[in-house]
């Protein structure tokens, strides 16, 4: 159960209680679930509305997929880094360099090219969807692009070029607006439920929220904001149950992973860039590292795989999943990389 203050507004004391003849009938009430971003957002935007909140949160911190590492002497991004009015630095990500698994840069010329064709494929693609009077998969569009234009296909360390930046596109890694730093966290106080969230009913116009350990909870209305995987995963019992349409919803969606692996050197061996990628005959070979010293002044890359190679890599060990990263980083530099000092994998984001 949280309690928490954003700045110096102060959300009150929720008014939702285990005991249905206890609660106030003054003013509305709600219950939240999961404390992360959109957590967060739906109970300031339900306070500011005069309800009485209550956000329950099972893991001891708040921010969900969003959280900070304190495991080397300063602070490191170990889930989303990007944001808007509280950034530090902004990566600027035209400033990158790629690298074949030889360890050989692809010439800048070639890098430029392949994006033009790039965004050749992506609006025709755009343009066979639009003509289409049904919906038509994005790889199916593809598919009818590169027969009609099979100039676009590429070959050689062209093509790898464009594995690399369907990697980048089809998992959103490196976006339009960059990689933002945060400076400063944000000053909440909280308590937590130190357990999950088993069943959410709705029977007579009011919400009752039970925990796995039997505790509950009783408003006028809930707000799932739980992630994806937890829905997917039906770990959470709802009466009624969910309409179909939302179930299938549920169902069908699809949970985007990337990987942080952190790693921290004794010095800076790599060029002066903000992203280091490696590109490979398929997109599962693809992947980069961000470069932190510009943003920060210490001597850090950060791995980050996505997709397959990410899920792969989730059920490796740390250790392992380290090595692996320091593994990845030698064969696009392989003359100038000394072991890590040390590495933190915090996980899939």
């Amino acid at each position: 159960m949280e309690h928490r203050k954003r700045n110096t507004r102060q959300l009150r004391p929720a008014m939702c209680y285990s005991k249905i003849e206890n609660r106030h009938p003054a003013s509305p009430s709600a219950i939240v679930i999961g404390a992360g971003f959109a957590g967060i957002a739906a109970a300031r935007a339900l306070h500011d509305a005069s309800f009485q909140v209550i956000v329950l949160e099972s893991q001891d911190r708040i921010g969900g997929r969003v959280c900070t590492g304190h495991t080397f002497v300063f602070p490191v991004d170990l889930g989303a880094s990007c944001g808007d009015n509280s950034v530090l630095y902004y990566h600027d990500l035209e400033s990158y360099a790629l690298f074949d698994m030889d360890g050989n840069q692809v010439p800048q010329e070639l890098v430029v090219k392949v994006d033009e064709a790039f965004d050749s494929i992506l609006k025709e693609t755009d343009e066979v969807r639009q003509g289409c009077n049904e919906d038509m998969s994005i790889q199916r569009a593809f598919s009818i692009v590169f027969e009609r234009r099979p100039d676009l296909q590429l070959e050689g360390l062209a093509y790898k070029v464009l594995q690399w930046s369907f990697l980048q596109w089809r998992v959103g890694s490196v976006s339009p607006w960059g990689h933002g730093l945060m400076v400063r966290g944000l000053p909440l106080r909280y308590k937590h439920t130190r357990e999950r969230v088993s069943k959410i009913s709705w029977h007579h116009d009011e919400g009752r929220v039970t925990t796995e350990s039997g505790a509950t909870f009783v408003a006028d209305a809930a707000v799932v904001k739980a992630p994806l995987d937890v829905l997917k995963s039906k770990s959470i019992k709802f009466e009624p149950r969910l309409p179909k349409w939302k179930e299938e919803g549920i169902s069908d969606l699809r949970v985007r992973i990337e990987n942080k692996i952190v790693l921290h050197f004794e010095k800076v061996f790599w060029p002066k860039v903000e992203l280091l990628g490696a590109v490979a005959d398929t997109t599962y070979g693809c992947n980069y590292f961000l470069n932190l010293h510009k943003a920060t002044g210490h001597r850090v890359l950060v791995y980050m795989p996505a997709g397959k190679l990410a899920q792969d890599i989730d059920k490796m060990s740390d250790e392992v999943a380290a090595n692996f990263a320091f593994m990845q980083l030698k064969k696009i530099l392989p003359d100038s990389s000394p072991p890590a000092t040390s590495a933190l994998y915090p996980g899939s984001v």
